[in-house]
């Protein structure tokens, strides 16, 4: 794969709780720099890095509700029109693990259906992909989350947040995603660090690459490539 196609699938994240402003903007940097996709980070820093990449084709990604995806409905509509007024072209945004795991369809529904109803009052729509954190659920919830998704109409769904201690995107869960909702594109993160770990979720029908280690990724191909 070429360096700058990989480049572009990559959506460079910062999203420690320590990180600090200074962090956010060699983020921003690296990511006009190497070519990515997007930065990825915690609402916080969204005004920041909407500033720094004003004139950049670098879009800018707000997380919602992470890690753990337990904020109320109203709590996640509040914050993902904050991050869009702030700046963000993107969202991604943590599901209730709890109505995934019960198989509450109408809490589940009733929450994705609100915040996309958002994400497309914006002029441009702002995308929104959903994470369902896979690796904490077993083949029917993965199936479940992956159906109403779709049903609802978001853009992505998004493997995992990275922070869950039950692991992060595998080629598995990747390609159930895409044989369960063909409607969305599919975002892998979590335990992404090398450059072929990326190609093969690429491979495997993923559309992105959510990874705190992107340079590393490129600086590898650059180098399997000399």
């Amino acid at each position: 794969m070429e360096e700058k196609q990989l480049a572009g699938c990559i959506e460079h994240t910062l999203l420690k709780p320590e990180a600090t402003g200074e962090q956010i903007i060699q983020l921003c940097e690296e990511a006009k720099e190497y070519g990515f996709y997007a930065v990825c980070i915690n609402p916080r820093w969204i005004n920041i890095a909407a500033d720094k990449l004003q004139r950049s084709d670098v879009k800018v990604c707000g997380v919602i509700s992470f890690p753990l995806g337990a904020d109320s409905t109203r709590t996640k509509v509040a914050t993902v029109n904050d991050a869009m007024l702030n700046g963000a072209n993107e969202i991604d945004m943590v599901a209730d693990l709890a109505a995934i795991i019960e198989g509450d369809s109408k809490y589940l529904t009733g929450q994705l259906r609100s915040v996309l109803k958002i994400c497309r009052s914006a002029k441009p729509l702002v995308v929104l992909k959903v994470i369902i954190e896979t690796a904490a659920l077993n083949l029917n919830q993965k199936m479940f989350a992956c159906q109403i998704a779709e049903n609802c109409g978001v853009d992505f769904i998004k493997t995992s947040t990275g922070f869950h201690p039950a692991g992060g995107a595998t080629i598995e869960d990747v390609k159930l995603i895409k044989q369960t909702a063909p409607s969305c594109k599919i975002k892998a993160a979590g335990s992404i660090k090398t450059a072929k770990q990326a190609i093969d979720m690429l491979k495997a029908g993923a559309h992105r690459i959510g990874t705190s280690s992107g340079v590393q990724i490129i600086n590898e191909l650059r180098a399997g490539q000399q």
